[in-house]
């Protein structure tokens, strides 16, 4: 597999991103593509490059990449908006169309947690996505946060919330705040989060009470519905403490055809997200088969 860096433009920001390509491409080849998106503080070494690790050998160019304002990509700190997100993840697909090895008419989205509602929301109103794949995604933004919080730090964050706006408009700025406290971990979450993803440079870096106020409102259920006929595929952990199940449940039940739900048995949030994992490893075959039938690669 070769790792190619690159760079495009989102809102006139230059993001960084690395091509994942398949080994034996010869001249004129084009390939079916992936982008394969990041959750919520997610940088494109961790979950992006993990899904590409798999994807990328089965015969699909793979792009990861920084949304804007984390890694190396430009843009203000702090700020983690998932409506900018999406526009980021949209000019990801145009960048896509311009690389030699890619086949622009075969472009699908993978997308983690935060990330898998990013894919939906982006995919609903471009059509140049064939498929759609979202792994313990959010369909709600209110609700799913809701359901990290007991009733005292929920009412603390709504009040925090609440101030930052008279605070942004009276002086334009937005408090800065620990990322786990917009989103609260589990304790198993938590604990993979504080093993593993620390180790990447730049995890955990502050964000903005905008950006919660951002994400409260983000709701990916009111347009999925708009894939359709596209194929959606969803795959949740039944055990996920951080994105109750009931969302991607709410996202089956609003997509239109075709779409499929698979439910990991056992599994939460992120325990099993290792390259060698049996669950891993399981949903990998479940997405490289049904990209495959999307994008007519076998």
């Amino acid at each position: 597999m070769e790792r190619r860096p690159v760079t495009f433009f989102s809102d006139g920001l230059r993001l960084d991103g690395e091509l994942h390509l398949p080994t034996g491409l010869e001249p004129g080849d084009r390939r079916p593509a992936v982008i394969t998106c990041s959750g919520y503080q997610g940088l494109k070494a961790i979950h992006p490059a993990r899904f590409a690790r798999a994807l990328a050998p089965a015969g699909y160019v793979c792009l990861a990449f920084d949304y804007r304002g984390f890694g190396r990509s430009e843009g203000a700190r702090g700020r983690l908006v998932p409506q900018e997100q999406c526009e980021d993840l949209r000019a990801g697909i145009s960048f896509l169309e311009t690389v030699p090895e890619v086949d622009p008419d075969a472009i699908s989205l993978v997308g983690w947690a935060l990330g898998g509602g990013v894919a939906i929301a982006a995919a609903a109103d471009d059509d140049r996505v064939r498929s759609v794949v979202a792994i313990n995604p959010i369909a709600d933004g209110l609700r799913s946060t809701r359901f990290m919080h007991d009733d005292d730090s929920w009412h603390r964050l709504l009040e925090r919330v609440e101030a930052d706006r008279r605070l942004r408009a009276v002086e334009g700025v937005s408090e800065l705040v620990h990322p786990f406290d917009i989103v609260r971990l589990d304790r198993v979450t938590k604990t993979y989060v504080d093993d593993e993803l620390y180790r990447e440079d730049g995890f955990g870096s502050e964000v903005s009470l905008e950006s919660a106020d951002f994400l409260l409102r983000f709701r990916p259920a009111d347009v999925v519905s708009r894939i359709a006929p596209r194929p959606l595929l969803l795959i949740h952990g039944l055990e996920n403490g951080l994105h109750s199940p009931q969302e991607s449940q709410d996202l089956f039940a609003r997509a239109g055809e075709p779409k499929r739900l698979e439910l990991l048995d056992g599994s939460g949030h992120t325990e099993w997200a290792f390259d060698e994992h049996p669950t891993f490893l399981q949903v990998a075959t479940l997405v490289r088969e049904f990209i495959g039938e999307g994008s007519g690669k076998t």
